[in-house]
């Protein structure tokens, strides 16, 4: 982390914020300077909605708009991964981990006061709904009537050991989709008095550290609210926050790191003395690249402009050239790392890269945004879990060979970042993973501009929402990713007409659509095709999508494998030793029991087998589909410190040792494995012998 003012990280805050206890109020500049004036008394709000709102003018529309928290629910495979992240720590971290156990300052105790805590609940409140379930609502209840119960006199909320801008700005993400799953009361008064207060604020304790890098996720909770009350103070807000905020548009627009960033180094050649050498820590730190992908199309809706809505794609290109990964992650353990598929991703840059392209989607309607999506959402996120989600990784690898306490090749994170536990490394993932399924299912539908409706992101799922005031409910049934069938059934109460997109994935060879039975012109790849047309109870939509598994070109001319919306790997047999016991659950490293060191010929042919999707989606015992390719050994390629040696160019291979048949699964199904393999030197393979690996 990069040093700023007092506090020079994460783990310096929260020991100092500890030691403070609630006796540390605001400074009394700060109170002074603060105002009462246009403090909201509570009363009645809007009620929920199945219906998002538009932009209120002078915000800039938007093509899609993402439906209100609740209005879609799992369904199928993605139900039970859910239920699975319920059963795991997902539902029981309170029981099991202090940080956001009874003592949480985010409950009115003297524990964790920071992040934990909205971390926590951001990922919580939609599961629990999701699900339907009463002790998980129960659960989020607890910290949603104690912020909402005891606001500050000057409109602050939250713990009063701390007036750190960031946290909040997770607690209002947590409070925009609480109020649009019950409409309760107290929320919409207690955001205007937060920001009036802020308003005030902020000229004299401006934003910095996280707050800074961060600023874009307050903006959509200022805009979420200003689309409701239509405050114009709000709108001085965005703008304030815009121009304190970190300029990630211009960062990328002259993107200056190319190869891993060892950022104590640079800071040691820089002198410590630049203001950009103080701040580089968080410039380069994953997390806040993450948040900061939706930073311009979330500004744009401000501005209007479409060349704020468009630098997104000039920011993700800069991360794939440089730093992309072979699972649609970009490199950063913790700071940027290059393309080494040995060099690690944390668990919340995963999640929060997952939000931001939710967010982007909407805003620029893009379907490769969903592509990318899916691509992370079917492949990393669960591929840093254990399967009953007990435990998870601070650091994933796509070349995952071991899972222990060495070093390995990360210039920021210790030794036990890839182990998988409790709180491997630090705890900001233990906090904040949990809103990456439910937040992926909350943007499976998307609203229309023209008030119809789209299907941005496929998994199974059932979506209750209103059309031209007209109630409508959709059922989606598929076992996509895993299979490539998606057939939608429409249930309006009564006829009505509008415009349907569906999503025809880039990575698509050819696509089949029928609309009742009856075929229809089933669209271009990359796009969004529209069926305009009256919908009548029980129309039935069938659309099948072709593909074929391919080698994609990666790191030092390495290849991964890609079929549809999965990454495959060469699953490694895992020895899994428990290194300790951590309450409900434990911590463990996984060493490798087979040879993992495996190239693939430049002709590579694909088998595909498919199985039953079981209980645990992504399972390594009970894989859904695999795919079997022939290799060859490469005795040349090594670890060390158990990790792999960067992938070699255009190995040859040892000609004593035969080829093989390698048997690969969906990146997330072992937890260690090969996913970029080297490319063979021409003429290395020969005819496979009746044995296989994997």
């Amino acid at each position: 982390m990069a040093p700023h003012g007092p506090f020079q990280g994460r783990r310096d805050f929260l020991r100092a914020s500890g030691a403070l206890g609630l006796a540390t109020m605001l400074p009394g500049a700060v109170r002074a300077a603060s105002t009462h004036a246009g403090v909201v008394p509570p009363g009645d709000t809007d009620a929920t909605s199945d219906v998002p709102l538009p932009a209120r003018a002078p915000l800039a529309s938007q093509p899609f708009l993402r439906l209100p928290a609740g209005a879609i629910r799992p369904a199928g495979w993605l139900r039970r991964q859910l239920e699975i992240q319920a059963s795991g720590l997902g539902g029981h971290l309170d029981e099991t981990w202090a940080d956001v156990g009874p003592d949480s300052g985010w409950l009115g105790g003297t524990g964790e006061s920071w992040e934990r805590g909205p971390y926590f609940l951001d990922g919580l409140l939609p599961l629990a709904w999701q699900l339907d379930s009463a002790p998980l609502k129960a659960k989020a209840q607890k910290f949603i009537d104690w912020t909402l119960d005891n606001p500050w006199p000057n409109g602050m909320f939250g713990p009063r050991s701390n007036n750190d801008w960031w946290p909040r700005m997770v607690m209002l993400k947590v409070l925009t989709q609480y109020h649009e799953l019950t409409g309760d009361a107290r929320v919409i008064p207690l955001m205007t008095n937060y920001f009036v207060h802020q308003l005030g604020a902020l000229p004299a304790r401006p934003l910095r550290d996280w707050g800074r890098s961060r600023w874009q996720d307050e903006l959509l909770s200022v805009l979420w609210l200003y689309d409701r009350t239509g405050d114009k103070r709000l709108l001085q807000l965005a703008a304030l926050l815009h121009r304190q905020g970190f300029d990630w548009q211009g960062m990328f627009a002259d993107f200056k790191f190319k190869q891993k960033v060892d950022v104590a180094k640079l800071k040691a050649e820089g002198g410590g003395g630049d203001v950009f050498m103080e701040d580089l820590g968080q410039r380069v730190h994953g997390v806040n690249i993450a948040m900061s992908i939706k930073s311009s199309p979330v500004w744009s809706l401000v501005s209007g402009r479409a060349h704020d809505r468009d630098a997104v794609h000039h920011q993700l290109s800069m991360l794939d050239t440089y730093h992309g990964l072979p699972n649609g992650m970009f490199s950063a353990d913790e700071h940027l790392a290059g393309r080494n598929p040995s060099q690690g991703t944390e668990l919340c840059t995963v999640v929060e890269t997952m939000f931001s392209l939710e967010v982007a989607l909407a805003i620029t309607g893009d379907p490769a945004l969903a592509d990318r999506l899916e691509t992370i959402a079917y492949n990393a996120l669960p591929g840093t879990f254990t399967d009953d989600m007990w435990a998870h990784q601070y650091d994933q690898e796509p070349n995952q060979v071991e899972s222990s306490l060495h070093r390995r090749p990360w210039t920021t994170n210790g030794p036990e970042s890839n182990l998988f536990g409790l709180e491997p490394h630090f705890g900001c993932c233990t906090a904040n993973f949990h809103q990456g399924w439910p937040k992926l299912t909350q943007s499976l539908w998307m609203a229309t501009a023209d008030g119809g409706m789209a299907a941005t992101v496929y998994a199974p799922c059932t979506l209750q929402t209103v059309v031209h005031g007209v109630p409508l409910r959709i059922e989606q049934s598929t076992d996509y990713p895993f299979r490539s069938r998606v057939e939608i059934v429409l249930h309006p109460a009564r006829a009505v007409a509008f415009a349907l997109k569906l999503r025809i994935p880039g990575w698509a060879t050819g696509s089949t659509l029928t609309v009742n039975g009856h075929a229809q012109a089933s669209g271009s790849a990359g796009r969004f095709l529209t069926l305009q047309r009256e919908w009548q109870p029980g129309d039935t939509i069938a659309l099948t999508f072709a593909s074929v598994p391919k080698t994609v070109p990666g790191f030092n001319d390495s290849v991964s494998v890609r079929d549809g919306a999965l990454v495959f790997a060469l699953p490694i047999a895992e020895s899994w030793i428990k290194w300790r016991q951590r309450g409900l659950t434990a911590d463990w490293m996984v060493y490798p029991a087979s040879r993992w060191n495996m190239g693939l010929p430049e002709s590579a042919s694909f088998r595909r087998a498919e199985q039953p999707v079981g209980p645990v989606p992504f399972s390594r015992r009970h894989p859904p589909v695999t795919l079997s390719v022939e290799g060859r050994p490469v005795a040349t390629w090594k670890a060390e410190e158990g990790a792999a040696d960067p992938v070699p160019r255009r190995p040859q291979a040892d000609a004593a040792d035969v080829p093989v048949m390698l048997i690969l699964m969906p990146y997330a199904a072992p937890k260690l494995r090969i996913t970029a393999f080297p490319l063979l030197a021409p003429g290395s393979n020969e005819h496979p012998e009746d044995g296989h690996v994997g």
